[in-house]
């Protein structure tokens, strides 16, 4: 017995060393952690429990038969992350440079399929070469088992894919179809093809970094959520934001236990919104002001900085936030912002995160590129995003909301389950000054000037639309937290379906 016990620990020895100590030591000069290191510093110590430890590839051409490592490139399992269920994937460089072969995709399929089966997040680390050549089409074919599992989960049980290396090729898909991605940068990148592949094609010289690097996708591109300094400051990050996160689509939002006192009074939101109309001010300290402890998980922070998204909690339990920023284009909607703020919507939606709206928005972003890139149809992304969702929904207007971005920005109209507005709101068609000039066209300067006081006074203020029963109630700012409170407490057990469908058709 001790013999076959001496065996059994000297394999999950070799498993444990990847591809040797040698690729072990390339990895960390160039300042990325193993696939286990990775795992120890994203999972509760001692939490991980690993399958499919001794799996080997089985390929026999171009002399595979001879190079077989135990885990084939692919370190799979579950674990805890504060004390809740997570299955995890975390791809070795060091072992074929973490090509993905037929049975490196079947241990990643296995525990999707189990994440799925049970209900718990499913956290990939990837760090691939890409396709394993050697194997050919059932490389190809175990690529595609993994983004049909993508595909099946989403909605289901939240994805959350960290890039921590290179991410190329048809690799790429499969962070593309889950929730949230987090990149390294200097260190991770992402693209279909390469720089190589883009000097021969199109003639263009570009750096990895340039091209698909983490800073690239998540101010240019938006294709990623996050860039970190380092996989440490990444992996932990991660762990802060699997707790906002429900473990899936059935199960409740967490509760974390808060000090912040539910109904905290915040004197300073009384005097935030300038006296001018054209001058900003900070979203985020209106957010943070009225969140518990100011804690906000900010999502795609350097991409579409005019509209801000992310999580947050109230009274202990996640909400999701949306918030147009005047600080950036005044607020104003483009193609970024509604493509970026959408699928967050439709992400709180799948999993029954409630969703706080934050409005003060002028209007749709003017422009000839704008209208000729499809802004029509990309602005309609966040109006069905916010038409279809089904969870509590609360609005609370600070300054302006003119024109359909009024109705796009989770108005009554959209099913809004509370929609306050703070006194300094400002709800009508367009801007005073435009709404004259196109009502009292050919009037003298003076008449305009008359005309336009007349306009402000009428439509400059919050009333018109409460006595409509648009906005349910005019509050103070600096009681903004303690009515989101009570309104969260109220909808709890809010009960809303839409009618049934297969699924609907949002215009991509």
């Amino acid at each position: 017995m001790s013999n076959v016990i001496e065996q059994l620990e000297a394999r999950r020895a070799a498993a444990r060393m990847g591809g040797g100590q040698k690729r072990i030591d390339a990895q960390h000069s160039k300042g990325r952690l193993t696939a286990r290191e990775r795992l120890d510093v994203l999972l509760d110590e001692d939490s991980f429990e690993e399958l499919d430890m001794f799996v080997e590839h089985n390929c026999a051409d171009f002399g595979m038969a001879d190079q077989k490592f135990l885990g084939d490139g692919v370190v799979t399992g579950s674990g805890t992350v504060n004390g809740r269920l997570v299955f995890v994937f975390s791809q070795d460089f060091t072992v074929f440079g973490g090509s993905l072969s037929e049975r490196h995709a079947q241990k990643i399929c296995k525990v999707m399929d189990m994440a799925m089966k049970v209900g718990a997040p499913v956290i990939g680390l990837n760090d691939s070469g890409g396709a394993r050549i050697q194997e050919g089409v059932a490389s190809l074919g175990g690529y595609a088992e993994v983004f049909q599992r993508n595909v099946l989960a989403s909605g289901v049980v939240p994805q959350l894919s960290l890039i921590m290396g290179p991410c190329a090729g048809g690799a790429v898909y499969s962070p593309a179809m889950t929730d949230f991605i987090f990149m390294v940068k200097d260190s991770s990148y992402m693209f279909v093809t390469g720089p190589d592949v883009v000097k021969t094609v199109t003639n263009e010289l570009v750096s990895q970094e340039e091209l698909g690097g983490a800073v690239t996708h998540t101010t240019k591109s938006g294709v990623a959520d996050v860039a970190f300094d380092n996989d440490i400051e990444a992996l932990l990050a991660a762990r802060d934001f699997v707790d906002f996160l429900p473990e899936n689509n059935r199960s409740p939002v967490p509760e974390r236990p808060t000090a912040d006192d539910w109904d905290r009074i915040e004197p300073s939101l009384d005097t935030i919104v300038p006296d001018s109309a054209n001058q900003p001010y900070d979203m985020h300290e209106v957010i943070r002001k009225t969140v518990d402890e100011g804690d906000f998980f900010e999502l795609q922070p350097a991409h579409a900085g005019n509209i801000l998204i992310g999580f947050a909690r109230i009274e202990g339990r996640t909400v999701g936030i949306v918030a147009n920023q005047p600080m950036v284009l005044a607020g104003c909607l483009d193609i970024n912002s509604s493509k970026k703020a959408a699928r967050f919507v439709r992400f709180c939606d799948a999993f029954e995160i409630p969703i706080v709206t934050f409005v003060d928005v002028p209007g749709f972003l003017p422009g000839v590129a704008q209208e000729h890139s499809g802004i029509i149809k990309h602005g309609a992304k966040l109006l069905f995003a916010y038409a279809e969702a089904t969870v509590p929904k609360i609005t609370v207007i600070t300054r302006k909301a003119y024109g359909g971005a009024y109705d796009v920005m989770a108005s009554k109209h959209l099913r809004g389950d509370l929609n306050y507005a703070w006194p300094t709101a400002e709800i009508a068609v367009m801007g005073a000054k435009g709404a004259v000039e196109i009502i009292f066209r050919g009037k003298t300067p003076e008449e305009i000037a008359e005309r336009t006081a007349e306009y402000e006074g009428r439509f400059a203020n919050p009333f018109v639309a409460a006595s409509k029963g648009f906005i349910d109630e005019v509050i103070m700012p600096h009681s903004t937290r303690r009515r989101v409170a009570l309104g969260l407490r109220k909808l709890r057990n809010k009960s809303l379906e839409n009618p049934w469908k297969k699924h609907d058709n949002i215009p991509l």
